[in-house]
């Protein structure tokens, strides 16, 4: 029996008759899919926000750094301070030909920067051009640091966004402006808008990066570097390079090689892997959680949908009696199951999405939203296809007992 305007009149009918009963059995179903589609959307944003602040950052690197010595070696004793210098990058980059990239780094905190009236607490980050290939830079306005600027060690930086915020709150291109430094003027040449938190020596969007050559002369810091990042070449794991990489900086400066809190190594590989796996786990108990919660509320509309079919044992023998067929009041029960699940379903995936849209309007700084909190368009027609097979699904037991009522049982429970 094809459905008509009939046929939904009596199903609405039907299931308004006990509006109690069926608003407490539609919110079973209306929770579930709230839930489902809540935590896949939160899930979702809560993801972006932390890619966001790993955003542009290299995920087969690594850094380098000196600290106290913890083992003897070579006469020397134990907590012994030393510093990696200039001529380790070379280093490096000569006895593991599979490292890409080696950038040295040098770091100045509790810095003011100026301009005119204004002023900015910062930190100043002395690099080369190519950290651009292991942090990558999201430039609002110029360029950032170019081989130029380190042949002619000219006195230009490249601010963070905080930094621009502060000196320059009235917005346009800082570029050719010149902003003071520890009473050292340097020509803005760019705006980095990175708003990552995986930051070595501070957060981008507080730094000022200069060439570090200029670094070196300023802060008389001579050759000395604080930090060497590294890259590995593609196809190559950061890991098998660790343990090499130590040696060959140990062994420049008398260190055990062994030694892993002399030379200290942060792989970013490993802690990228971990997030990854992290959110493996999160979305197996958001998936486990959210149809757990949809099917018992799918068995929540089963039992009541029973219910409903022995209160109209009657009704159904005199339909039988004169002329339904059992593919009819198949289809009735099946249809009124569908569409209370439908409606509530409907309902549950449009409250959460707008609970979800608010959440990201509240993550929203300056027209910048920091995460997309949404589920995508497949995600609810997956859901939407799932509460159509949980309806069909909850009401086939009811429908069975109802299509199999004989007309002589029905009038004799009369």
């Amino acid at each position: 029996m094809k459905p008509d305007i009939d046929t939904y009149r009596e199903i609405i009918d039907t299931l308004t008759r006990n509006k109690s009963r069926s608003f407490l059995t539609g919110f079973g179903v209306f929770w579930g899919v709230f839930m489902l589609i809540a935590l896949i959307g939160g899930g979702n944003g809560l993801k972006e926000m932390l890619q966001n602040n790993f955003a542009g950052f290299a995920t087969n690197s690594a850094m380098v750094w000196a600290q106290p010595t913890t083992k003897a070696y070579k006469g020397l004793s134990k907590g012994r301070q030393w510093t990696m210098v200039y001529k380790d990058v070379e280093r490096l980059k000569q006895h593991i030909p599979e490292i890409d990239k080696a950038c040295p780094l040098l770091f100045s905190r509790g810095d003011n920067a100026v301009f005119e009236d204004r002023s900015a607490s910062c930190s100043v980050r002395g690099t080369t051009p190519d950290y651009s290939s292991i942090a990558e830079p999201q430039m609002l306005y110029g360029r950032y640091l170019n081989e130029m600027d380190m042949t002619h060690n000219r006195k230009v930086c490249v601010i963070g966004r905080r930094i621009y915020n502060d000196l320059f709150p009235g917005g346009g291109d800082p570029c050719g402006k010149a902003i003071r430094v520890n009473n050292i003027y340097y020509n803005v040449v760019g705006v980095d808008c990175s708003m990552r938190n995986i930051n070595i020596g501070g957060r981008a969007e507080r730094a000022i990066v200069l060439p570090i050559t200029v670094v070196q002369k300023a802060y008389n810091r001579g050759n000395s570097v604080d930090i060497i990042a590294v890259t590995a070449r593609p196809g190559v794991t950061m890991s098998s390079l660790t343990d090499r990489m130590r040696e060959v900086v140990a062994r420049a400066h008398s260190v055990d090689p062994s030694d892993e809190q002399g030379v200290a190594i942060f792989n970013t590989e490993v802690m990228f892997m971990m997030l990854d796996n992290l959110f493996n786990g999160v979305n197996f108990l958001i998936w486990l959680v959210g149809i757990g919660t949809l099917l018992a509320g799918a068995i929540g509309v089963s039992n009541i949908m029973m219910v409903t079919v022995r209160e109209r044992t009657t009704e159904i023998g005199i339909r039988r009696a004169i002329g339904a067929t059992p593919s009819n009041i198949l289809s009735q029960i099946l249809a009124e199951s569908i569409v209370l699940t439908a409606v509530a379903g409907m309902s549950g995936i449009l409250f959460a999405v707008t609970i979800l849209q608010m959440l990201e309007l509240g993550t929203t700084t300056d027209g910048i939203t920091a995460a997309r909190f949404q589920v995508d368009f497949h995600t609810t027609i997956s859901a939407a296809a799932l509460l159509t097979i949980l309806g069909g699904m909850a009401g086939l037991a009811p429908a069975w007992r109802a299509m199999s009522i004989k007309p002589v049982d029905a009038m004799r429970d009369e």
